[in-house]
Parts: structure tokens; C-alpha cells; sequence
């Protein structure tokens, strides 16, 4: 589902949000708002995307590398800190992960060859764009070690407390089978942790519905990768 252009508030992206005027009344007549429904796949490996997405508040999307076994891991989650098509910006476009809509939403479409003309003449979006490529490079790279070294409720808390950080509320949907498909794990191991999480108050957990009632319970919980993570989004973006 499309959105009349009328109720298109870039305010609802930080990035976009971080522009100047100048470039956004650019950019403003061809951004779109769309549904981003949960569990809806925006690309596959070898899939060269044609439009870039800026998800808005609550909307989140998780990047995953499938083997050709259908096992799957997570590397990175992109909210409305950030966008979804950096590829085309780095190189041809093409892609060797799945990027999944874990929680549903909102975000601002905008064709990928509009803004590489953009940023190929503006030193600005360069700028920003480069800086928040290394904020997700940065959570990859974590997420890598992480998935390798810490237990399944460890990356559970910092899978939660990612998400957190791009809702304005304390409410995440998302599904066993995604939460697994993230965590590179069974389902039966991310119902286990959950249940810990759960009879220990931290959370309520029912039929993809997640309500975090102790936050930083959850820090206390989560591995130093998830701190990582959020200090370097936090010294980068604006």
C-alpha cells in the first residue's frame, strides 16, 4: 500500500531528518511512503534491489546470510536510524544476504538510481551516508563474534535491546521462526531463552508479541556487544 505524499514527514527517518534543507527538497517529491508489512522480503542473494528503503519509527528490518542449506544468521537490523540499499552506494547494487521486515511498519521508498545521482554530486549525503555505513559495519562485525561466542539468551537480549532502540515503545512483533532465523538458531533454543527471560520478569512473550517490562534487566543480561554497538551508532550518526 502506497500513502498520499501529503502525510510525508522526513522527520521520521534520522537519517533523512539529518539533511539539510537544500538536499531534502530534492529528495521530498520523490520519496514514498509505503507498508512494510512483517515478513515481507524486500531482497534474495545475487538480487540487485531497484529501491531504497528509509524505514520510519517501529519499522524494523534484519539483514540475514542464508547458506544453500536454508540455515540462516543474522548480521545486521536497520530501523529509523538508518536505510535499507547501501549496496548500490558501495557497489554494483547486488546483494549476498535476505533483508526480512521483522517488525511491521512504515518506511520512505525511493528509487535507487534518484539517490545515487545524489550522492555521486553531494559531498553531504556522502558524508553521512559513509559515516552510518560504518555504524553497520561495526553491528556486522559484532554480530559475527557474537552469534560465535555468546549464548542464545545473550543474543536474545541484544537482539531485543537492538530493537528497542529503533520503537518508541517497549513492544516488539516478531516471530519465533524470525527471532531464530536472526540468531542463526533452532526455535526450540530461542523459546528457552525467552521462557528464562519471561519467568524471570524481564519480558512478556506471546504469539510474536513482545513486551520488554525491564530494560535494563536486559542490559544486564546482553553481551558487551550489544554496548558495541550502540556507543558506535551513537558517536557516528547524528
Amino acid at each position: 500500500m502506497m500513502l498520499h505524499a501529503a502525510k510525508i514527514d522526513p522527520a521520521q527517518n534520522l537519517l533523512l531528518a539529518a539533511l539539510s534543507a537544500e538536499v531534502l527538497d530534492r529528495l521530498l517529491p520523490r520519496l514514498k511512503l509505503i507498508d512494510m508489512p512483517r515478513g515481507r522480503v524486500l531482497y534474495e542473494p545475487g538480487f540487485r534491489m531497484e529501491n531504497t528503503y528509509f524505514p520510519t519509527h517501529n519499522c524494523i528490518v534484519g539483514k540475514c546470510y542464508v547458506t544453500n542449506e536454508g540455515a540462516s544468521t543474522g548480521i545486521s537490523v536497520v530501523g529509523n536510524e538508518g536505510m535499507v540499499g547501501m549496496s548500490l552506494l558501495m557497489g554494483d547494487g547486488t546483494h549476498i544476504n535476505q533483508g526480512t521486515v521483522l517488525s511491521p511498519g512504515q518506511a520512505f521508498q525511493l528509487e535507487q538510481k534518484l539517490l545515487k545521482a545524489e550522492f555521486d554530486s553531494n559531498n553531504e549525503l556522502q558524508r553521512l551516508l559513509l559515516r552510518y555505513a560504518q555504524a553497520v559495519i561495526t553491528q556486522t562485525e559484532l554480530a559475527v563474534a557474537c552469534n560465535r561466542r555468546h549464548s542464545i539468551e545473550q543474543q536474545l537480549c541484544r537482539l531485543l535491546l537492538l530493537c528497542l532502540d529503533r520503537r518508541e515503545d517497549e513492544e516488539i512483533w516478531m516471530t519465533q521462526e524470525l527471532i531464530a532465523n536472526m540468531l542463526g538458531v533452532r526455535r526450540e533454543g530461542v523459546t528457552a531463552a525467552a521462557n528464562k527471560l519471561r519467568v524471570d520478569g524481564l519480558i512478556r512473550y506471546c504469539r510474536g508479541h513482545i513486551k520488554v517490562f525491564d530494560r535494563l534487566g536486559l542490559e544486564a543480561r546482553a553481551c558487551e556487544c550489544y554496548g558495541v554497538v550502540k556507543q558506535e551508532y551513537d558517536r557516528l550518526l547524528p
